[in-house]
């Protein structure tokens, strides 16, 4: 059926390589700093605490690890995929190698909808970190352009929340190269940041308050995994970059990989030093980690401690912006959406009406649209292109078992399973109002698709212009 025609991978990679291909200008040590930048940022400052109080104790640190764990099989399967296809698109172009259009649309109109929304909710909290921030200096922004659209509560616009995705995508549009310089410096500094709290913190725990260590069982250790793993979120957006790597091969399963590694260190050493300094019942907070600090009257380093949370927000934000950038070139390139919105600028090969238009959606949906109530709906995106990689991975095995593989997940099919496994717990547990959204947004994708991209498709007229040839040399 025409529905599910699929790419080759010969198709795939004169796309990724013509006129119509990205810039290859990064590396390895881009590819990691992307991944950090995407997963470290209020995870590691706000969550630490929720999850301690609430669900683990000292045993967050458990928790984190199993979290960990459980990313790390859909990582697996990301890093087999991305140096296999180095062309954008994330899920969404290894979903039309292996399962065909129909799937990979439905796929790609997920993904807009998680980088969509995590653009404009992490502008918000953005906005929100940074009005802390120069309140400690007696700076206070009007009421009125203090938060999104809500007369009510006297607010009409996030003002500073249109500034932040201005300045982003003033970055992105200088190019791939300069703008993962600029990510590379901010990363290493937040990363800095967290390596000072985990130092000066280190000298006041108390190992007193590791007792009892796990004081809500082996269930609340569970518990606790199961809410830290949104924290390690993002780190596919590194995959969406794979066709502006030198060696996508070699760098892609070591930017993804080792990301995902430097995370759940990082995320475990914070919680370790966290739950010592101080009884993990009074961290349930909105700032623990600064807290932690005041109460060991460390006042100095909680003001580092708030820079890095800002820092941390502004990689996240940029990653996002930069995947749904790149999301939107792959799919307008196959047609599915205009065409003309991929296309390239001369000098650095940058899509820039895709920047554009990814500026234009996060600045109305942060600006004016109160997004707490949707938050969620970007967590069950991501999930379900989880559960969508893995199991690509093992059909991908069986229907084209002679591809070359420059990265293999192993012990194929069981790390795909577990990957599914832990995937669908999460999506299972989420609330049913956020079914229902993410069943409306489907039917409105597939009316899209069926209006406009089925009939537009660049793979339908590849098809269909090899078939005229055939029938002209009968």
């Amino acid at each position: 059926m025409k529905l599910f025609r699929k790419k080759s991978m010969d198709f795939m990679l004169r796309q990724a390589g013509g006129k119509s291909g990205l810039q290859k200008a990064l590396g390895a040590f881009d590819l990691t700093m992307l991944g950090v930048g995407a997963v470290i940022g209020t995870g590691i400052f706000v969550l630490t605490g929720v999850v301690a109080a609430k669900f683990s104790g000292p045993a967050i640190i458990l928790s984190f690890v199993f979290s960990g764990l459980a990313c790390a099989f859909a990582a697996l399967c990301y890093a087999e995929f991305a140096s296999m296809i180095p062309a954008s698109g994330s899920a969404y172009t290894y979903s039309y190698t292996t399962f065909g259009e129909l799937f990979a649309w439905i796929l790609g109109w997920d993904l807009i909808l998680e980088y969509g929304l995590a653009c404009s909710v992490v502008a918000s909290g953005w906005s929100a970190y940074f009005q802390e921030l120069i309140r400690g200096f007696g700076i206070t922004l009007p009421l009125a352009i203090s938060s999104a659209y809500n007369p009510a509560n006297g607010t009409y616009v996030d003002v500073m929340a249109v500034v932040i995705v201005f300045i982003l995508s003033a970055v992105l549009l200088t190019g791939v190269k300069q703008s993962s310089r600029i990510n590379d410096i901010v990363v290493v500094v937040k990363i800095a940041v967290v390596l000072l709290f985990i130092a000066v913190g280190a000298f006041y725990v108390k190992p007193s308050n590791w007792s009892p260590f796990m004081p809500h069982g082996f269930g609340g250790v569970m518990q606790g995994a199961a809410t830290a793993f949104l924290a390690y979120i993002g780190f596919d957006a590194v995959s969406s970059a794979s066709e502006e790597v030198r060696k996508p091969q070699r760098d892609m399963p070591i930017g993804i990989l080792s990301s995902l590694g430097i995370c759940m260190v990082l995320y475990i050493a914070v919680s370790a030093v966290l739950t010592g300094m101080i009884p993990y019942a009074k961290l349930n907070v909105g700032d623990p980690v600064a807290f932690a600090l005041h109460f060991v009257h460390q006042n100095w380093v909680a003001g580092f401690v708030s820079l890095g949370a800002i820092l941390g927000i502004t990689t996240v934000l940029f990653v996002m912006m930069y995947g749904q950038t790149r999301l939107f070139f792959a799919i307008s390139r196959d047609g599915l959406l205009p065409k003309s919105i991929s296309k390239l600028t001369e000098k650095t090969k940058t899509p820039s009406r895709c920047i554009l238009l990814t500026w234009l959606m996060a600045t109305l949906f942060s600006a004016f649209i109160p997004l707490s109530d949707l938050a969620e709906l970007t967590n069950i995106g991501t999930l379900f292109a989880f559960i969508v990689v893995s199991i690509g991975v093992s059909v991908l095995r069986i229907t084209q078992p002679d591809i070359k593989r420059y990265f293999k997940v192993p012990c194929v099919p069981v790390v795909s399973l577990l990957a599914v496994l832990s995937c669908g717990y999460l999506m299972v547990n989420l609330t049913g109002v956020t079914w229902i959204r993410f069943v409306i947004w489907f039917a409105v994708g597939l009316v899209i698709y069926f209006s406009y991209g089925y009939r537009h498709s660049v793979l339908g007229s590849a098809e269909q212009s090899e078939s005229d040839l055939k029938k002209q040399l009968q």
